[in-house]
C-alpha cells in the first residue's frame, strides 16, 4: 500500500473510521476496486476481519459492492466522501454549538458574580464578537474609539447580525486616535444598514445585547491618542443593570444631542 501520512490517518478517524477501516479504504482508494482477498493483502488487515470492515464501510458510503462471485468491492471517488463527510460533521458541530451554548446562556446569568474583566485589545474584540453573534433581538453600540483593525471585524459581524433581523443602534465618534494612528470610524461603518447616529462621544465603548449582557471597554489616552494595550473590558450580565442602560441609551438616542448645530458646538469646545 501507498505510505500515508499520519495527517490523512487521523482525518480518517475524524470521519469517524477505526484503524481496520482506515487502512482497508486507503487500500482500495490505491486499487479502486478489488476483492476482499486482494483488499486484506494490500492494507495488511486480516482476511477474517476484512469482510466485516468492507460491510461497514459500505455502510458509512466509502465503497460500493458488485455482485458476483467473488465481490468486488469499488471505491466511492475520494472528494464525494469528504464533502459528504464535511457536511454532516458541521451540521453535527452546529447542533452541538447550539445546544451547548443554550445550556451556558441559560445559566451564565445565575452564576454569583455574573461580572467579569478582560484585558488586551485581542480578547476585547474577541468578546465584542461573540457577544454580537449571540444576539437575538437588539444590539446597542457606542463607540468614542476603536483599536485598529476593529472596525472591520465589526462590519463583517454586524452585517451577519443585520441579516438575522436584529435591530441594531449605533453611536460613534467620526473618528479616533488610537496608538497614534488616526481611524475613520463613522467612515468606516457607512454601509451597514441600520440606524446610526455620529457624535464625538468620550473615550469608552459599550455593547449591549438584548438587554441581557454589556461589554463596557475604556483605555488610558494621552494626547488625545488611546492607548490601546492600557486596554480594559467588563463583561456585565447582571439583567437589571443591563436594562438600565439600555434604556439610558434608548433615551439620549432620541434626544437632541446628534443635530449639526450641536456637533459643530462641541467640536469648537
Amino acid at each position: 500500500m501507498i505510505p500515508i501520512k499520519q495527517a490523512t490517518i487521523n482525518a480518517l478517524k475524524i470521519l469517524g473510521l477505526t484503524d481496520y477501516e482506515s487502512k482497508a479504504y486507503l487500500s482500495l482508494a490505491s486499487l479502486i476496486s478489488a476483492t476482499a482477498l486482494e483488499i486484506s493483502e494490500d492494507s495488511g488487515v486480516p482476511l477474517s476481519r476484512t469482510y466485516d470492515v468492507l460491510k461497514s464501510l459500505h455502510k458509512k458510503d466509502f465503497l460500493e459492492i458488485k455482485r458476483g462471485k467473488p465481490l468486488i468491492y469499488g471505491v466511492v471517488p475520494p472528494q464525494d466522501v469528504f464533502e459528504k463527510s464535511r457536511v454532516k460533521i458541521k451540521d453535527e458541530l452546529d447542533e452541538a454549538e447550539s445546544e451547548v451554548v443554550n445550556i451556558y446562556e441559560s445559566q451564565i446569568s445565575k452564576s454569583p458574580a455574573p461580572i467579569w474583566l478582560i484585558y488586551g485589545s485581542d480578547k476585547i474584540i474577541k468578546k465584542e464578537l461573540e457577544i454580537i453573534g449571540r444576539a437575538k433581538s437588539t444590539l446597542h453600540i457606542a463607540a468614542g474609539f476603536m483599536f485598529h483593525e476593529e472596525v472591520e471585524k465589526l462590519n463583517d459581524a454586524l452585517t451577519k447580525s443585520l441579516k438575522r433581523g436584529i435591530q441594531t443602534r449605533i453611536i460613534v465618534a467620526p473618528y479616533s486616535i488610537t496608538d497614534g494612528e488616526k481611524i475613520d470610524i463613522s467612515e468606516g461603518i457607512k454601509e451597514l444598514d441600520c440606524e446610526k447616529k455620529t457624535f464625538q462621544i468620550p473615550f469608552i465603548k459599550v455593547i449591549i445585547r438584548d438587554k441581557k449582557e454589556m461589554l463596557l471597554i475604556f483605555c488610558k489616552f494621552k494626547d488625545e491618542s488611546v492607548i490601546s494595550q492600557t486596554a480594559i473590558g467588563v463583561w456585565n450580565q447582571y439583567t437589571e443593570f443591563v436594562e438600565t442602560i439600555a434604556d439610558l441609551y434608548n433615551v439620549v438616542w432620541v434626544m437632541n444631542f446628534f443635530n449639526k448645530s450641536n456637533m459643530d458646538t462641541f467640536m469648537e469646545d
